[in-house]
């Protein structure tokens, strides 16, 4: 059994809208025929279990070529569109030599090393969806705005989510604020009006500017916000403003959601992502690792040498920190890639980004560890400034009466704009390379 068998099946009756775009709608039905049409143009292309790499977007075409593809048997493989030729060469290049039984195979984002192809089962993408719908109580009265590129988890189960359960899937194609905000408005057309939405912080950040003072309306019933730690200013802000905030950590292992914190328990315990899913389990190692394993959790790796996704007792290495509380909820405390070591003292790089970030002159900052012969890491700082101009010597001031001397960084770097996935979340490794690159000098 497959998504598109469930399409057949959903719960939503044959004349109610399935998906919604500001230009048109199509109910169970009408979406079952462009499948069927698209499935019937591609069938030449693609023989049942192929491996499909290719670049689809959050608008209808790509809903439908999506399911086209499941509908013929084959697997997609979902890459982002901000890829370099080169890139995508590679891709297609690791598939070609893979065999995966898989309903979906997507890349990890590579924020915190490179990326890996990760084979998500329909099992895995069920369990998913059944999880998320107790804990956020969806229904088929939803509909969720597709705000994420389906070339990563949370675009993709964004997809998947709204299909297993028989919600609205509403699409625009990639993120824009001012069209999202229309459409939480209504603006566009009654039935592409979201009640969900699933941003990253940049996004939040985007559609709170968008919005104004224009009063929040009563159908947006939650705004899921996940994939990087969202600023505890930005989380005031949009509580603060009557926003349905849901915190949610979750990674491409794991099918999207590990944890998730709704609207309600947010404003209680801002912070937390809240209690693991059901199915899955989480454990802090030793050393402050969070480990997950459960029913959602993929089937594997996939590519020459892709290592072993889960170890001898099932638990997957999620590389992330973070700590479980008295009620059971999740902390999450950073990334180990944003644990810098600087001459034996360990710096928090989500913290010195905080501090930077509340600096009126600095629109967004990532703070990574560049290598030193003799301090091993120094810190370093990437800015995007708030306006035209910003005073780096009085930015470094402002740091040093907030942060301890170990965490101060030693090198500022000023860009337009950081680099981003498809996403919005800041790419570190490219930050990384930006910040060698301007450095450079300095060596010579």
């Amino acid at each position: 059994m497959g998504v598109v068998d469930v399409l057949a099946a959903s719960p939503a009756a044959a004349g109610d809208i399935l998906l919604a775009s500001p230009e048109r709608a199509w109910n169970r039905a009408e979406l079952e025929r462009a499948v069927d049409e698209r499935a019937e143009a591609r069938r030449r292309l693609h023989r049942p279990g192929a491996i499909v790499p290719s670049v689809i977007d959050a608008d209808a075409a790509g809903v439908i070529e999506l399911l086209a593809l499941w509908r013929l048997g084959a697997t997609p493989a979902p890459l982002n569109r901000l890829l370099t030729e080169r890139e995508r060469g590679a891709a297609a290049d690791t598939l070609r030599t893979t065999s995966a039984d898989a309903q979906a195979i997507l890349w990890t984002s590579g924020t915190g090393g490179r990326p890996r192809g990760v084979a998500l089962s329909f099992a895995a993408l069920e369990a998913s969806a059944a999880a998320s719908r107790e804990r956020l109580g969806l229904s088929t009265d939803d509909a969720w705005l597709a705000s994420l590129s389906p070339s990563h988890v949370g675009g993709l189960a964004l997809i998947t989510r709204s299909l297993l359960i028989g919600c609205r899937l509403v699409v625009s194609g990639r993120f824009d604020a001012a069209r999202a905000w229309r459409a939480i408005l209504g603006g566009d057309r009654p039935e592409a009006r979201p009640t969900h939405v699933s941003v990253v912080p940049t996004q939040l950040l985007r559609l709170l500017e968008a919005a104004g003072e224009t009063p929040l309306p009563t159908t947006l019933r939650c705004v899921l916000v996940g994939g990087a730690g969202i600023p505890r200013e930005l989380l005031a802000r949009a509580t603060g403003g009557g926003w349905p905030v849901a915190l949610t950590y979750g990674l491409t292992e794991a099918t999207s959601q590990v944890a998730t914190s709704p609207p309600r328990a947010t404003r209680v315990k801002p912070g937390s992502v809240g209690k693991p899913l059901r199915g899955v389990e989480v454990r802090i190692a030793h050393d402050g690792e969070i480990l997950v394993r459960g029913t959602t959790l993929a089937s594997g790796y996939v590519g020459e040498g892709a290592g072993a996704l889960v170890d001898v007792e099932g638990w997957h290495h999620t590389g992330d920190v973070g700590r479980l509380d008295e009620d059971g909820d999740l902390w999450v405390i950073g990334r180990r890639i944003d644990r810098i070591v600087s001459g034996g003292v360990t710096v928090d790089a989500v913290e010195v980004e905080e501090v930077l970030r509340s600096h009126p002159g600095v629109a967004d900052a990532c703070v990574v560890g560049v290598p030193d012969p003799t301090w091993g890491e120094r810190v370093a700082a990437c800015i995007e400034p708030a306006g035209d101009t910003l005073d780096l010597d009085e930015l470094d001031a402002f740091a040093r009466t907030r942060l301890a001397a170990p965490k101060i960084p030693r090198h500022y770097h000023l860009e337009r704009g950081l680099p981003r996935n498809a996403n919005g979340k800041v790419d570190r490794t490219s930050v990384l390379d930006v910040l060698r690159r301007a450095l450079e000098p300095e060596r010579e």
